[in-house]
């Protein structure tokens, strides 16, 4: 298996670490005063502990029902709540985490182009480059089966949280005395100790903690507001056929309105059936979708992010490979690879579907993806950097 190393997107497992699993457990009452807390932390971050921003509850599209909560991997047990989603925040955006002080979590996922990254391979601490480009964070809490990166190494959000953070290439801890030096670092900056301590009731830092929060913040990373929702939105219901995904949308273009016939209509009826591996509304990865023939003679099966916020991004596939959204409808109309780990809704007869699309239906699907552009998500307050610069 090719090891594949990007920021949250693909980093290469490093001997000789473990990743611990966080027990959620209830959160403690905080002993703290709220006061007394934000008077340290208001010294390095623009928050109120009094006043915290909404992560657990936010508002959403009536289609983001009961469907939707089927494929949502946040553990039963363990909830997305304010306090721990804001400690995530934080962790998300300092590059203390990186052994020389240089690189986050953010430093890859940039949220003005949908948690991103803006190269086609990500630049490390100390400048060497990644193997595999990051991918979007944008609804990966709606992978059902969990597990992240390109090549689902990790079992899980939480699984994936600290192994960019001990990736050689990354931020360095693995060889700079792991996630325990880290933790002594943090231990050693004011604000950490204290909102560990008003978050969880106690102020030791461990690993499952870091973990927990960092996931916590990602998951409440839903994209609900893209142009493509506010039309849905308008003529939806839940017993119209096909949940009204095959209907025409108020607002679209002709070309838009072609791209989105193209993506809903299943192949056999005419269609490029997209969305049978991409499920709106939240345009996540099907559970059982495979590969999609990149290569000839493909063994590793891959995993995609979310496409919503699709059209803010400047490199995709796993290794950043194509350019345009174009290139890669490109791909799917005429340049499936045969391989093992090819999806078999990319196969006809045993060898790879030739859609052989039309240039203008190529187009359309292009202009019909770019509608899943979130400005909300990408301008959202609760997602900012929260240090003072």
């Amino acid at each position: 298996m090719t090891a594949l190393t990007a920021c949250g997107g693909g980093g290469s497992t490093t001997p000789g670490t473990t990743t611990a699993t966080a027990t959620p457990t209830p959160t403690p009452t905080p002993t703290d005063s709220t006061a007394q807390a934000n008077a340290v932390v208001q010294q390095f971050l623009n928050l109120d502990l009094a006043n915290l921003d909404n992560y657990a509850a936010p508002t959403l599209p009536a289609y983001y029902d009961n469907t939707v909560d089927a494929i949502d991997n946040t553990p039963a047990n363990d909830p997305v709540t304010d306090p721990i989603a804001t400690l995530g925040r934080v962790l998300f955006y300092d590059a203390a985490l990186s052994v020389n002080d240089t690189t986050s979590c953010a430093t890859c996922h940039q949220q003005n182009i949908g948690f991103d990254d803006d190269e086609r391979l990500s630049t490390g601490f100390q400048g060497g480059l990644t193997s595999a480009h990051a991918m979007r964070l944008g609804n990966i809490r709606y992978y059902e089966p969990g597990e992240m990166f390109w090549d689902r190494r990790a079992d899980d959000v939480e699984d994936q949280a600290t192994q960019p953070i001990l990736d050689a290439t990354e931020m360095g801890w693995s060889a700079n005395g792991g996630l325990a030096a880290l933790i002594t670092k943090m231990e050693g900056l004011a604000y950490y100790p204290t909102l560990f301590e008003f978050v969880f009731g106690d102020g030791a830092i461990t690993e499952a903690r870091i973990e927990r929060s960092l996931a916590q913040f990602q998951r409440a990373m839903i994209s609900s507001d893209s142009r493509w929702d506010q039309s849905y939105a308008q003529i939806f219901a839940a017993g119209a056929p096909g949940r009204a995904l095959n209907q025409a949308l108020p607002g679209f273009t002709a070309s838009e309105q072609r791209g989105r016939e193209l993506f809903m209509t299943g192949v056999n009826n005419g269609g490029a059936g997209c969305q049978t591996c991409h499920q709106p509304p939240t345009f996540a990865l099907n559970a059982n979708s495979r590969s999609n023939g990149l290569d000839a003679g493909e063994t590793e099966v891959f995993k995609s992010p979310s496409l919503k916020n699709v059209g803010r991004s400047t490199f995709f596939m796993h290794d950043g490979r194509f350019t345009t959204l174009r290139q890669v409808v490109d791909h799917y109309s005429d340049g499936v690879q045969a391989g093992p780990a090819l999806d078999n809704r990319l196969q006809q007869g045993g060898v790879p579907r030739r859609l052989n699309l039309t240039i203008d239906d190529r187009e359309a699907l292009v202009d019909f993806m770019e509608t899943l552009t979130d400005d909300t998500l990408a301008a959202d307050a609760r997602f900012t950097d929260p240090f003072i610069r």
